[in-house]
Formats: C-alpha cells, structure tokens, sequence
C-alpha cells in the first residue's frame, strides 16, 4: 500500500448544506490536528471544530471532526473526516490547506476503495458493488448493487472455489498416497460432487445475463414512417418535450435519447429518423442510423399511422418479429375499433394527443423486460470479467469431469479454483485492478 496520505471530497460535487472531505493515510491524524487546532476527538465520535490554513491561520468554516485509527476503518489505515458547509468556496479552501501538508495528495479515483481492498476490508466483488451502488439510477439497480455490495457473489463464488478445493485434496491425497491404506478411496469422494457442481455453474451462465443488462440498462427503439407519431411518443413516455414535434416530415434527422425507469429497469429509450428514401444526404443517414438502432436494440416500438390505417408502411412492417412489439398511434382517429394486430403480429393502439393507452403501453414493456429477466434467484453476474471467468472455470470443471481420475484432473480443478479466485481477488489480481477501479468517483 502506498505511504502518501490521500483526500478527497468524498460527498459529490453539487451546492449542499454538508460537504465530506475524507483524509486516508499515515498523516491523516496530523492534518486533523494541523486544521483542527488541537488533537484528534475520541475514534469514530464527531467534534466540533474550528478550521483554518495552517500555513496562515486563515479561518476555513466552523464543521465536525471525526477520527477513525486504523485498522478499524473503511480503508484500513488512519482515517480523518471533516464535515464542512457544502459551499464551492469552503471545499476548495480546505482542499488548498490539505494538499499544503506534507506527505498529503489528491486522490485517484477509486483510491479509497482500492486501498480497503488491499487491506482487506473487502474483495473485488463487493468493491464493485460499491461503485454500482453509487452509479445506480434505479430501484432494481440498487438492490442489485446493494445484494453485491454485502457479499452475495463473494460467497456464491467462495462456496464453489472451497468445494473445488477440497475436492483437489481428495484428488491429490490419493494420487500422493496411492500405495498407503487411506481408510477409503479419497477418488470417490471427489467426483460425484464435481458433476453436480458443473451444473450449478452452468446455470448460474444461463442467465440471458439479467444482471449485466440491469446494470447497463435496457435499450428501446422507437421506429416507423415520418409523421406516425414517434418524437410523440418519446415526448409522452419520457413525460417531457424531449424532441421536437412538427407535422413537417423528416424532422428527426439524427438519434435523440432519453433515460426511463420502468419497473425499476433502467431503460434507454431512442427515437430515431422516419424510415423511408430520400435523395437528401443527411436524411439518408438518420434513416441508416435508426435502422442500426433497431438491429442493436432489445426491444423496438415500430409505429403505425392511424391516420393512413388500414394502409400500413411496409418497410415499418419488414422490422416486427420477436424482439419488435407493435404500436398503431393516433387511435383517436380511427372510425372503427382499433385493430388487435398489424401484419399479423399484436399491436398496442394509442394517442401521443389525448395519453389514451400510454399507461398501458408501459405496463407492456415492463411486463416485457421483467419476462426476459425474472428477479430472484442466486446473485446474477454483472461485468464480463466475471462471465470471462465464470466459463473459465466450467470449461476446466468439464474437462475435469470428463477426462481420467490422475494428475490431470488435479490440475484441471486448480484452475477451476483459480479462475473463481480472480473474480473475487484471492487470486492473480494484479492484471485486473485498474479495469475494477478505473470507473470510481473521486473520493470513493
């Protein structure tokens, strides 16, 4: 661990009533009494304090010291906080007096956190849980983060790597000891356990990766003819004038996105250019990037023109399939009763001008995305790391499962273990630290 004393605002940058500044580090102790005017509170009880410059004795604010001696803190080593008014102004006063301190520096992003890693305090896993807990904008995001952050994929992961571990000792006791009375065969007690533990992992793989979607979020797309209603639609959903409306066609020229929660979903939601030829060359190209968007989207809204109906956009028609639900807008214009299907597929039938069947069409989508990535179960993998090292170690548990019962199966679970072990920091972490830390907030 590094000797410099680090320190950062460790409260968000936005105007508040109360800024956190969080010191870490062996001179932590020094630069609360250096500020603070007089030694440290008792550990871990808030005092208050008159801060100034120690360079000049320039008063800071008035706030609240606390002291946390290491190793009872979150990083592991001395702790100091100093609890300010949140004025941009006090932050950067007491920042300068911080960084005029000797041995005191700015932190890197992530530095706090990656120091309790590497005291100890917290694995890799529920680090990153922690910076998802930060990032999360969603209800379902946060209890996924929060789960993570406690330990549910550190213990998932844990209880695999000990089974293979002690069924490496099985394996190698009987290999070392093959012409010594074991008292049984140490063999059979390793393998009837590998197969079964093969199938939990696979299981765990096919998760239609639930928790790496919640935590990127899910994308729509929002499609159709120019003038079916679709900046409408997006300004409806969204609750807000997020695109321009005009009855003139073509407006939408480029990709405009908006963040929705749905069902505590994250979702992105993108309208995009009306799809039809068009001799102008921007306009070619919004309709080039509004069909890519459909291709690469989870779900597409493909909008209809209830104004034209029965007449149907057939190069609007050509995207519904499996992942496409459609919608005919402008039912309000309709003589007849709406349709319950449009070039054979379900449709949904509302009005961007009255709201008619935007409730409903929410409750769809939501019912959607909860349909393709059921809640519940054993904590899901959230970072390709993870899933990388997840198969990692199913291919070596296979190969063990499959091949003969000698070395090479007890080198086949070794992996397997060491595998698991990266995910979590037992093992071979180095390479991987920067990819975990790289995303933190500063201060965190």
């Amino acid at each position: 661990m590094s000797g410099d004393t680090i320190f950062a605002l460790s409260s968000g940058g936005a105007r508040a009533a109360v800024a956190v500044i969080r010191v870490s580090g062996p001179g932590a102790e020094n630069a609360l009494a250096q500020i603070g005017g007089r030694p440290p509170p008792a550990p871990r009880q808030a005092a208050l304090r008159r801060f100034c410059a120690p360079a000049t004795g320039e008063p800071i604010d008035r706030g609240l010291a606390l002291w946390f001696p290491g190793p009872a803190s979150a990083t592991g080593e001395d702790m100091a906080e100093f609890h300010v008014h949140g004025g941009p102004a006090v932050i950067a006063a007491l920042a300068e007096a911080l960084a005029a301190l000797p041995g005191l520096r700015p932190a890197e992003p992530g530095e706090f956190t990656r120091r309790a890693f590497e005291a100890g305090r917290l694995d890799l896993t529920e680090a990153e849980g922690i910076a998802d807990l930060v990032a999360a904008e969603t209800e379902a995001q946060r209890r996924q983060a929060l789960g993570q952050m406690e330990g549910g994929l550190y213990r998932l992961y844990e209880g695999w790597r000990g089974r293979l571990m002690e069924a490496t000792a099985h394996v190698e006791a009987a290999i070392d000891f093959s012409d010594q009375e074991l008292g049984g065969d140490p063999m059979a007690g390793a393998l009837p356990g590998l197969a079964a533990l093969e199938a939990e992992i696979a299981a765990h793989l096919a998760d239609s990766r639930r928790g790496e979607r919640l935590r990127e979020g899910f994308t729509i797309a929002i499609v159709g003819a120019p003038n079916a209603g679709k900046s409408s639609l997006l300004n409806r959903l969204a609750g807000r004038e997020a695109a321009i409306v005009s009855t003139r066609a073509g407006t939408t020229r480029d990709v405009v996105e908006v963040r929705l929660d749905v069902a505590g979903w994250p979702v992105t939601l993108a309208d995009t250019a009306g799809l039809r030829e068009s001799r102008d060359e921007i306009e070619s190209e919004g309709v080039r990037r509004a069909l890519e968007r459909a291709a690469s989207a989870d779900l597409s809204l493909v909008v209809f023109d209830g104004a034209l109906w029965p007449e149907i956009d057939p190069q609007s028609a050509a995207l519904l399939g499996e992942d496409a639900l459609a919608v005919l807008n402008k039912a309000d214009l309709l003589a007849d009763a709406p349709p319950a299907a449009i070039a054979g597929h379900a449709a949904r039938a509302l009005s961007c001008l009255t709201g008619i069947g935007i409730d409903g069409l929410l409750e769809r989508l939501a019912d959607e995305i909860t349909r393709r990535y059921p809640a519940g179960g054993a904590p899901a993998l959230t970072r390709i790391r993870h899933r990388t090292a997840v198969v990692e170690c199913r291919e070596a548990l296979a190969r063990a499962v499959a091949g003969p019962a000698d070395e090479r199966l007890a080198e086949e679970l070794r992996l397997a273990a060491r595998a698991l072990g990266r995910i979590t920091g037992r093992v071979d972490v180095e390479a991987v630290l920067d990819l975990v830390f790289r995303d933190f907030c500063i201060g965190k």
